[in-house]
């Protein structure tokens, strides 16, 4: 069972890991394979047909989810779509964010075939939206899109993982329509959004009410991002999320209470065993729950994990819990493929694999305490290396933070929280006092894990290492928590020391490397010399809960080993160059903070200014623009211009300056603005690029910093022609993701790594 099911998973990842995908026909071979399971005569023979049956059935599921795409035409026109509110809408301020079963899609006279589920937006209405209503909507679609980055989320797969195959927004100017709403249209999902409606009526604005939601519904986007960086950086942010234990503790908690009750009904107890009956009951419980929890992707894990480990009470088997978790994960992988994809699996069935592997050899102890702390600290030691290569940290005070947390959230806030809103319907007083009992105990927790995650050291923030070292650690973990009498258990160490103190190679001395990263229609550029670290502009903000300082540019650095910039500039003030400014800031500290914005300037930033240059490990740098921070010229002409320089080449910087600014600095620099590699100014906008400035500069590269079907339609086509006529080569960050220059010995300038193109994979536009 479980070599087999490690050759299935072999064959399921070798298909995530292809650019495109071979045609679907290879799929049906799958039929012709199955029965050779049966007829081969060793079970080494067998292995290989496994994979290949993985391998298949992953690419038939593939090819089902990607037939279901947006057609080429209808990208950014208007279109008129019917169909269900497929998930609980999510409302801030007058925005409301929701997803859409889509089941019919026509523009004009003509129909297309539909798109199945989008994710939508809906600007400035006034409607109170319901899971499961059917709408008749025109909207805007476009293909799934996100941000290509060196240690970034990849969204894209996201949306993929999730079967979401066009995202958009509502039409406000053309007339939406209600069509019906009934209780008989996804009614689990309505009886989650009322759960989640009384809740916040009796909470209000409670600083507990997402986290208080999450547990009771797996409603998480009311958490705050102060609150998950909280989490994360204790360790405990597996708490606010329905998966494995908190499902596992419902399941564990019914067949207790039932196999109690069932023994105690005498004839009943002969005919049908306890144990059996509970093990059935507990199944419901989980299902329920997981239903309650709508049916996410980690709950159905979950539940898969749980039904199988009570299946072997009901068929009266004992099933060693290796083959138990074997049998889970292939089940899970059987039921969704895709899940591969998922760093969420990982963590959960590595967690549950860490603790069956560590406490064997140690349930001799009779002290409970004991036999909880070990369990914390080998599910801390065991997942270091997934956590450090999926989110480059980790935190050193987990085992002592959940420790405390996980019985106080199991045992006491769920069943709380569970027990308030059954209560709800039948006297409101009493679930609402259980529900704010329970977020009395939330407060108090949250109040002991700021006091730990204020403590040194407790968050590992590391650069992701190479496959090998993760490989080695892992093994170096393995023998760390082996029972007694392993031989060489010491060895561990030696094989986890190469991840621990793991930092990627930096430049050489007078060589540096140049990042433009993708942030959609916005600027973020890091420079990095030996020793040093620069960056320029960090991208837009778009919520509260989101900006690209801290889903782009942090990660970046964390995967390159950067914990401390050298220097942040800022270009100007608007939203698409300072919008993360404060993320980055908040988690990267900077020595240094140029910017023309006075929203820094208010924050200690020193104004850019032209002449102003340093230099680091053999490298030039030199602002050449403004003269002078002046508020009273348009703030775009104000954007800080910066060139770097080395007899390598050189890369020039220009935020948004228009052609007014451009015609200065050729007055002031009429041979200093040549550059090998230009950043576009204001993003290839008609009103920079002047065809005297193109001249001067001349690069052999010219990057256009735009978002994928960017409402200003940058660059301009008039822009694009100048480049053309000097021969440039031309590169987008929509089209090609981070694009990454290295300065080195070689004197002729090299070609870049394209990141969408190198990281391409077969979900990817």
């Amino acid at each position: 069972m479980r070599t087999g099911t490690l050759a299935f998973i072999a064959g399921i990842i070798l298909l995530q890991n292809l650019s495109f995908l071979p045609s679907a026909n290879w799929a049906f071979g799958l039929i012709l394979l199955l029965p050779l399971l049966i007829y081969l005569p060793s079970w080494w023979l067998k292995l290989p047909i496994v994979f290949l049956s993985g391998f298949l059935w992953a690419l038939f599921i593939a090819q089902s989810n990607l037939s279901h795409s947006l057609a080429d035409e209808l990208e950014g026109k208007d279109i008129q779509i019917e169909g269900h509110i497929a998930s609980i809408p999510v409302q801030r301020e007058r925005q409301w964010r929701f997803e859409f079963d889509v089941d019919r899609l026509w523009r004009g006279q003509d129909s297309f075939p539909t798109p199945g589920k989008v994710r939508l937006n809906w600007y400035g209405t006034r409607e109170v939206l319901q899971v499961g209503d059917r709408w008749r909507l025109t909207v805007r679609l476009k293909k799934p899109s996100g941000f290509m980055n060196p240690g970034g989320f990849d969204f894209e797969r996201w949306l993929f993982i999730n079967d979401i195959r066009a995202t958009g927004y509502v039409r406000t100017k053309f007339k939406p329509e209600r069509l019906s709403s009934s209780w008989q249209d996804y009614p689990v999902q309505r009886v989650r959004q009322s759960i989640l409606a009384n809740l916040n009526e009796q909470l209000e604005d409670h600083a507990m009410g997402g986290i208080i939601a999450a547990l009771a519904i797996g409603h998480r986007a009311e958490i705050s991002p102060e609150q998950w960086r909280l989490f994360t950086q204790t360790g405990t942010n597996h708490l606010v999320a329905i998966s494995g234990l908190h499902i596992g503790l419902v399941a564990g908690l019914i067949y207790f209470l039932c196999n109690w009750a069932w023994s105690r009904l005498g004839r009943l107890a002969l005919v049908f065993a306890s144990p059996r009956a509970a093990a059935i009951a507990a199944i419901l419980g989980a299902l329920i729950y997981a239903a309650l929890a709508g049916w996410s992707l980690p709950t159905q894990r979950a539940f898969i994990m749980i039904t199988v480990a009570m299946l072997s009470i009901v068929l009266q088997r004992s099933v060693a819990p290796g083959r138990t978790l074997a049998l889970a994960m292939l089940l899970v992988l059987v039921y969704d493929p895709m899940a591969v994809l998922s760093p969420g699996l990982w963590l959960s069935f590595g967690a549950v694999a860490v603790i069956l592997f560590g406490i064997v050899g140690h349930a001799s102890s009779t002290h409970w305490w004991y036999k909880w702390g070990r369990v914390q600290w080998i599910v801390c030691l065991g997942l270091v290396p997934l956590l450090i290569l999926f989110f480059q940290q980790a935190s050193v005070i987990s085992p002592l933070a959940n420790f405390i947390a996980v019985p106080l959230v199991s045992l006491l806030v769920v069943p709380l929280i569970l027990l308030g809103v059954g209560l709800m319907p039948l006297s409101m007083q009493a679930g609402t006092f259980l529900i704010e009992l329970s977020a009395t105990l939330l407060s108090v927790l949250e109040q002991l894990l700021v006091v730990l995650a204020n403590l040194p050291f407790s968050t590992w923030v590391a650069p992701t290492p190479h496959w090998g070292l993760i490989a080695l650690a892992l093994l170096g973990i393995t023998l760390l928590i082996a029972p007694r009498g392993w031989p060489l258990r010491w060895s561990g160490v030696i094989l986890l020391a190469p991840m621990l103190f793991y930092q990627p190679d930096r430049p050489k001395q007078g060589e540096w490397r140049f990042s433009l990263l993708d942030v959609g229609q916005g600027l973020a550029a890091v420079i990095q010399t030996q020793n040093h670290s620069l960056v320029f502009d960090t991208g837009p903000r778009f919520s509260e809960f989101f900006d690209t300082g801290s889903a782009v540019v942090v990660p970046f650095l964390r995967q390159q080993g950067i914990q401390q910039l050298d220097t942040l500039v800022v270009s100007h003030g608007d939203n698409d160059h300072i919008g993360g400014a404060k993320s980055v800031l908040n988690q990267i500290p900077a020595n240094r903070v140029l910017s023309s914005a006075k929203a820094l300037l208010a924050e200690g930033a020193e104004p850019c200014v032209a002449g102003q240059s340093w230099q680091w490990d053999g490298v030039d740098f030199m602002i050449l623009s403004p003269v002078q921070v002046n508020h009273q010229k348009k703030e775009n002409n104000q954007s800080c211009v910066l060139k770097i320089s080395s007899p390598h080449g050189s890369v020039l910087l220009t935020g948004d300056i228009e052609a007014a600014t451009e015609k200065e600095l050729l007055n002031r620099y009429p041979k200093q603005l040549s550059a090998n590699v230009l950043v576009a100014p204001h993003h290839g906008s008609k009103t920079s690029s002047s065809a005297k400035f193109v001249q001067a500069v001349h690069p052999n590269y010219v990057l256009f910093p735009v978002g994928y079907r960017n409402r200003y339609r940058f660059p301009h086509p008039k822009v694009v022609q100048r480049y053309q006529a000097i021969g440039s080569t031309m590169l987008s960050s929509t089209n090609s993701g981070a694009i990454l220059f290295n300065f080195g010995a070689n004197m002729e300038i090299s070609p870049p790594t394209i990141w969408r193109e190198q990281h391409r994979r077969y979900w990817h536009r």
